[in-house]
């Protein structure tokens, strides 16, 4: 078969891939043996790849390739979510640009068009993972909306409504104005802004007095309805029992006292607004104050606010400021920095907000949950995120579960009165009406309403591993399947996303969801900037795989990507993984080339393979042990640099036949066998171009022969004496190398080499550094000749006479002119150390750096002068 001379990764890709899936490869089904399962962190169904997905599932295939290679059933199972907020924000921007809007359509009408965009544009990303060599076993393809995972999500609701742990109430949550939807406490990032905090002045109540706060919020003003005051604040005892006015809006408010106001911070007065501020609500309760919602779910101000109605929340801040200033309110504004919650979906600032909504109870559920983290039931790798896990579980709030969009699963409770409990939580309407007449109450099907909201997508996900083996209905799989092998996740979603699996595993299924997770780093640029469309810092991974290659985007992201640690990516990482295909491709044609004779075996080339035996198998352990421990970067290169140093540049250069002459079947044999493990060791990691060397270094015709399936190499005991005999040879053969091309000594002249007599030195390697070296035979003996370049390994003195092929006189010349150089260097240093100035001026470590230079430089003269006089030269 006739090898192409370039490696064109496009050529390849696509066979194989579609090999693998033509011949089942990928697929699982219970059986005898020991299951590795591996569940996808599912993708948005809006996503498309990026590289962080590039990262995550390059590592999970890393897994699920090997544990496949070592017999066990490996299941890969691949899916996507619903992702309520961002499907329908998606759904909702193609119909505006259609000229439709949500408002204007019926629920049903809405979601018709919204399963339309998912089966039209959902999913892209999972044929995506394709390209880059996914191994998922694509008959699962799970989607979190479909019907028997739905229903799982319905009757977990039911049963945790049932249990107590599932309530509706009306609290404190976060609002996104944007989105129109609550979300939990996880889906709130704060970050640190520059704001204003304004100071602004109360009249108190039939009084020409005035009393001062300072917020950075002043359009929330409008709904105060307090002012608070530490009762132990002197400065304000007077006002105790009175009462405040509102500025502009003209409201009569209390003057309250309670401990929880920090009498150091601002003026000692706090601003009271139960309907905007969790705290406020607290104090609003405590002390049975009113509550003023001056803002509708778009973020603009309400009726109730007065003034500004129907304006946004920001155009009102400003505008405030001004007319506080012009009624004489606002004393003066400073600049200050204060940290805000944004929404994680939107990139809007949150509004806290009183609302009726559901929630789960999370202290019992946690308790289990955070147990079997803390003594390593399921082990973080690193496992320094225990300490976060720890720290959030522990200070656990109830999880806020419903969403006011259309787009998801519909909460189960159905209304059948105005009262605060009139509802009765049902799979359905029948359901519904069922119920209800076990309790007595006969309602007709026209006056039940299903509520308006949907779960959190969250709330879906957290069964995902159990609902993607239909754990619920049917025991077959998930007795066999779970619980999974390891988890491949981002940090960012341990709370949103594994600490919730973890419990429902405990809750569902009395064990965990799985045994590791792994939690990888962040993608960032070389600037050190978190990779993202709007900054426009990230590559399409598509187009970097048509440039480099699958596997060479592969070893790129992996080259510095240990676990848990942030990855400076730059294209350059995946031309280096480029590189590395050429060069494996390089080896194996030169290997293929060999034409091989029935011929004695050379010493040289026992040598060499009797060498790569053992190392092949310390690296095998070593590799494993990396893998055992989570340690892919490191895993990826060890199998690099053992590839390129090792095999490549040493190997195969030392079973290489003499030009013109053939190798010797055994040696060819031999060499093949090791190429064959190399390629088992690389095929996790670079599946495409392993799985396209391993055939065309022997011709195999049936699929049972393919790498894919290839049992993983199993290490024998190694001998590490042999390693390292092997390995000072190739430090002398090296120095030689050195010697030689320092002084033009051509590789086709025999060289004398001589060791120091009375030295360990195992002249069985005389024929691997005689053959790469091109050196006679090694002698040993007392004293070392006058004339020789000289050089220690290992404690050893070796040396190679200068002969007839060294230019005498060339090297004097060169010796002398470098004592010249020293004896100007030297001078120089000299001149320094006897200046006063200098002496009396320098730290005492700059003096002690100069004098180790005179000394250095006054020692290399030395040793010159000393070699010169043994050479019988005189300078």
């Amino acid at each position: 078969m006739e090898i192409a001379k370039i490696f064109d990764p496009k050529a390849i890709e696509g066979k194989w891939y579609n090999y693998w899936l033509e011949h089942g490869f990928f697929k699982s089904k219970p059986d005898h043996r020991e299951p590795y399962t591996v569940v996808i962190p599912p993708p948005n169904v809006t996503g498309v790849l990026h590289m962080g997905h590039m990262l995550n599932n390059t590592i999970q295939d890393i897994l699920v390739r090997k544990a496949r290679m070592e017999g066990k059933n490996a299941c890969w199972v691949p899916g996507v979510d619903h992702a309520s907020i961002a499907t329908e924000a998606k759904v909702v921007q193609k119909l505006r640009k259609e000229g439709i809007k949500k408002s204007d359509l019926s629920r049903d009408e809405f979601l018709a068009h919204a399963w339309e965009w998912k089966n039209k544009h959902g999913g892209i990303i999972l044929q995506q993972l394709k390209k880059l060599g996914a191994s998922c076993d694509w008959d699962r393809e799970t989607f979190t909306m479909d019907p028997d995972y739905s229903r799982s999500v319905i009757d977990t609701f039911i049963d945790l409504h049932q249990k107590g742990y599932i309530y509706r109430g009306k609290r404190m949550i976060n609002w996104d104005p944007s989105a129109k939807t609550a979300l939990s406490d996880e889906e709130v990032i704060h970050k640190e802004v520059d704001s204003k905090l304004y100071h602004v002045r109360y009249r108190v109540a039939e009084s020409q007095d005035y009393i001062t706060i300072a917020t950075t919020r002043p359009e929330t003003i409008l709904g105060d309805t307090a002012i608070c005051i530490h009762p132990d604040d002197e400065r304000y005892r007077h006002l105790h029992g009175k009462s405040a006015i509102v500025p502009l809006v003209g409201r009569i408010i209390p003057i309250i006292t309670d401990t929880y106001v920090d009498m150091e911070f601002g003026t000692g007065c706090l601003k009271v607004t139960p309907a905007h501020d969790v705290n406020d609500y607290e104090l609003g309760q405590k002390h049975g104050l009113e509550i003023i919602d001056i803002l509708e779910a778009d973020g603009t101000l309400s009726t109730d606010a007065q003034l500004y109605v129907g304006e946004d929340r920001f155009d009102v801040r400003a505008k405030i400021a001004v007319d506080l200033a012009s009624a004489g309110h606002l004393i003066k504004t400073e600049p200050y920095t204060n940290k805000v919650g944004y929404s994680e979906r939107t990139d809007v600032p949150i509004e806290p907000r009183l609302s009726l909504q559901w929630f789960v109870k999370m202290k019992d559920l946690s308790e289990p949950a955070l147990d079997h983290v803390m003594n390593d039931d399921v082990q973080f790798w690193p496992p320094k995120f225990k300490n976060s896990y720890r720290n959030w579980m522990e200070n656990i709030k109830d999880w806020c579960i419903s969403r006011q969009l259309w787009w998801g699963h519909r909460i189960p409770a159905f209304y059948y009165g105005e009262g605060e409990h009139d509802y009765i939580i049902a799979t359905d309407i029948d359901d519904a009406i069922s119920r209800l007449q076990d309790v007595g109450k006969i309602v007709n099907p026209d006056d039940l309403k299903q509520d308006d909201d949907v779960l959190d997508t969250w709330f879906s996900s957290w069964l995902w591993p159990m609902s993607v083996f239909n754990g619920f209905y049917s025991k077959e799989e998930v007795d066999y399947y779970y619980p999974t092998n390891d988890l491949v996740t981002a940090p960012e979603i341990m709370f949103f996303w594994v600490a919730r699996m973890i419990m429902a595993g405990y809750e569902y299924r009395g064990e965990k969801p799985f045994k590791n997770v792994y939690f990888t780093g962040i993608v960032r640029d070389k600037l050190g900037r978190k990779m993202s469309k709007s900054l426009g810092n990230s590559p399409d991974p598509i187009e970097l795989m048509e440039q480099f290659g699958a596997d060479g985007v592969r070893v790129g992201m992996l080259f510095s990507s240990p676990a848990g640690n942030d990855l400076p990516f730059d294209e350059s990482l995946c031309e280096q993984g480029r590189n590395f295909s050429n060069k494996m491709w390089n080896a194996m044609r030169l290997v293929t080339s060999w034409t091989p004779e029935d011929h004695p075996r050379p010493e040289s080339a026992i040598l060499a393979t009797d060498w790569m035996e053992n190392r092949l198998n310390q690296v095998i352990v070593e590799i494993d042990d990396c893998y055992a421990k989570f340690r892919i970067s490191e895993a990826l290169m060890l199998t690099y640099k053992f590839a390129w140093n090792d095999f490549c540049s040493i190997y195969l250069e030392a079973v290489k036949p003499i030009y013109g002459m053939a190798i010797d079947k055994g040696t060819k044999e031999i060499v093949v066998r090791h190429f064959e493990i190399l390629l088992k060791l690389m095929h996790p990691l670079m599946p495409f171009i392993s799985e396209e060397m391993w055939h065309l270094l022997r011709a195999r015709l049936t699929p049972s022969e393919a790498l894919v399936i290839a049992p993983w190499p199993k290490a024998k005991v190694y001998n590490a004496q042999i390693i390292a005999d092997f390995e000072r040879s190739c430090a002398i053969i090296t120095e030689v190398r050195n010697i030689r091309a320092q002084n033009n000594i051509p590789m086709k002249t025999t060289l004398e080499l001589f060791v120091e007599s009375g030295k360990d030195f195992p002249l069985t390697q005389v024929p691997i550094i005689a053959k790469l070296a091109n050196v006679g035979e090694i002698e040993a003996i007392g004293e070392m000749p006058k004339q020789a370049f000289q050089f220690v390994i290992d404690r050893i003195t070796f040396a190679i006479p200068y002969g007839e092929a060294v230019d005498m006189e060339e090297q004097t010349g060169k010796m002398k002119e470098e004592i010249d150089y020293l004896r100007g260097f030297l001078k120089s240093v000299q001149q320094k150390l006897t200046n006063e100035k200098f002496m009396s001026g320098a730290p005492d470590a700059v003096v002690a750096n100069e004098r180790k230079k005179e000394a250095d430089a006054q020692n290399k003269i030395n040793l010159l002068e000393t070699k010169l006089a043994e050479m019988g030269m005189a300078f």
